[in-house]
Formats: C-alpha cells, sequence, structure tokens
C-alpha cells in the first residue's frame, strides 16, 4: 500500500499535484477538512463531537480527525494507497497517524516535501487572491503570517519524518509538469 504525504506551505502547489498524483498511482485522496464536512453534514457520533468543539470556537481534537481518518480508510479497505492532504500539520498529530495505521498494518510510505521560497509563496498566493476571491490570499501581512504559522507549527514535522528516513524535499518552483515528474520519481524510488 503506498501512503504519501504530501507537504509544503501555502501556495506551494500540494493541492495542484495531488490531484495528478491520485490519477497516476489510484489513491484515495484524504482530506481532513473534507472528511469534517461529510462527517458534520451526515450527523455522525464524530461529527456531533466535532460540532461541540467548533461551536465553541475550538480546535477539533486530534483523536477525532485520527477517528475520521480510520473512518475513510475503513470505507475504502479495497485502496491501492491514500494521499494525505491538510493532515498531519503536528508532530502529535504525525505520531497518532503512525498509530492508526499500524493497526492496518501499513505506514507512511514517503513524505514529499515542495520546498518553496516564501517570497515565491507570496507572489503564487496573490495571484491565487485575484482569481479565486479567497480574502486569505489577498492580504500580503496575512499570507506572511500563514507562513509563519507554517514555520513554526508543521514545518517540524519535516524532522520527525526525516528521522524515519521518508521525508524527500522536492523543488517546487518551476513548469508543473517538471515538478509533478520529479514527484512520481521520488514515489517510484519507493516503490521499487
Amino acid at each position: 500500500m503506498l501512503n504519501l504525504i504530501i507537504f509544503g506551505p501555502p501556495g506551494a502547489g500540494k493541492g495542484t499535484q495531488s490531484e495528478r498524483l491520485l490519477q497516476q498511482y489510484s489513491l484515495q485522496h484524504i482530506s481532513t477538512g473534507d472528511l469534517l464536512r461529510a462527517e458534520r453534514a451526515a450527523g455522525t457520533d464524530l461529527g456531533n463531537q466535532a460540532n461541540e468543539y467548533i461551536a465553541k470556537g475550538e480546535l477539533v481534537p486530534d483523536a477525532v480527525v485520527i477517528g475520521m481518518v480510520k473512518n475513510f480508510m475503513l470505507a475504502h479497505t479495497e485502496a491501492k494507497g491514500f494521499i494525505f492532504d491538510g493532515f498531519p500539520r503536528t508532530t502529535p498529530q504525525a505520531e497518532a497517524l503512525d498509530a492508526m495505521l499500524a493497526d492496518f498494518n501499513t505506514q507512511i510510505s514517503i513524505v514529499l516535501g515542495l520546498e518553496v521560497n516564501e517570497d515565491e509563496l507570496v507572489k503564487r498566493l496573490l495571484l491565487r487572491g485575484q482569481s479565486s476571491g479567497r480574502a486569505d490570499d489577498q492580504d500580503e501581512s496575512t499570507i506572511r503570517n500563514r507562513f509563519q504559522e507554517y514555520q513554526n507549527k508543521t514545518l517540524p514535522l519535516q524532522g520527525f519524518y526525516q528521522s524515519q528516513g521518508k521525508y524527500q524535499g522536492v523543488q517546487g518552483i518551476g513548469e508543473v509538469g517538471a515538478i509533478y515528474d520529479s514527484l512520481c520519481a521520488e514515489i517510484d524510488k519507493v516503490l521499487g
């Protein structure tokens, strides 16, 4: 089973590349944001638990998110593997994900880090903001703050996965197809 995480700061191209990789390797996409919305809409126990936290303006606890990921994997037992999108974001989440995957006798195969400098990210997100209308992509100070949050909270995951020998950085600046080819080359090394 191929389980991969596309890793990188906001605007690095994770969504663009994930869509292509899903098709290439016949994987299932696990977006924790999508799972959260689906569980809430379906009124499941996990969705109701999430609503309690969201109603208070609090983050949904890792255990609830992991439960949603587990439910998705149980519903897709035929899958050849999964791309994790937006999760994990912290080392405790990565540890919880590893423990949950062990229950399925699998693990993260590779973590692909799209490496893009801050000024390029700001440029990309401001352009995206013009076309998407997303308010969080239209203000440079907001974008730089998001990048700082990423640096402080999510970037430590790079070291976590490097210590497991699973992290592979890939240059995230250049032509979309060339970046995709680099990502595929790294995945193909894992697949042997």
